[in-house]
């Protein structure tokens, strides 16, 4: 007895177009929780930024949306390397408005490293 034999058709052109787009839409959906909530609070929306460890540390930082290699994103927090402690923690962006003139000199004379 014979049968016919049809083979499978792997999983990465199952998907097709509509897992294309499910990934599109992922991966927007996960820069605008970021952006948005960072953007409302009145906080730059990339480059060069002001950041605070939990310890109270200031520095600047490259902080771009959806982007980051020497840290860990968690909405609009990051796990990243303090370069003032010389520890890792969780770091919040601020706003140079509410910074006095002196913590604005401290935070721009310490940089971390400059990739975002």
């Amino acid at each position: 007895m014979l049968t016919s034999f049809t083979p499978r058709r792997s999983c990465s052109r199952a998907a097709g177009p509509r897992g294309a787009r499910l990934r599109r839409s992922l991966v927007i959906a996960s820069v605008l929780s970021e952006t948005i909530p960072l953007w409302l609070r009145g906080y730059g929306l990339g480059g060069n930024v002001v950041a605070r460890c939990r310890d109270g540390h200031l520095f600047t930082t490259i902080w771009i949306p959806g982007a980051s290699l020497k840290s860990f994103r968690l909405g609009s927090w990051r796990f990243q390397h303090c370069p003032v402690g010389h520890h890792w923690s969780i770091v919040t962006p601020v706003r140079r408005a509410d910074l006095s003139e002196e913590e604005q000199r401290l935070a721009s004379e310490i940089k971390d490293i400059r990739i975002p």
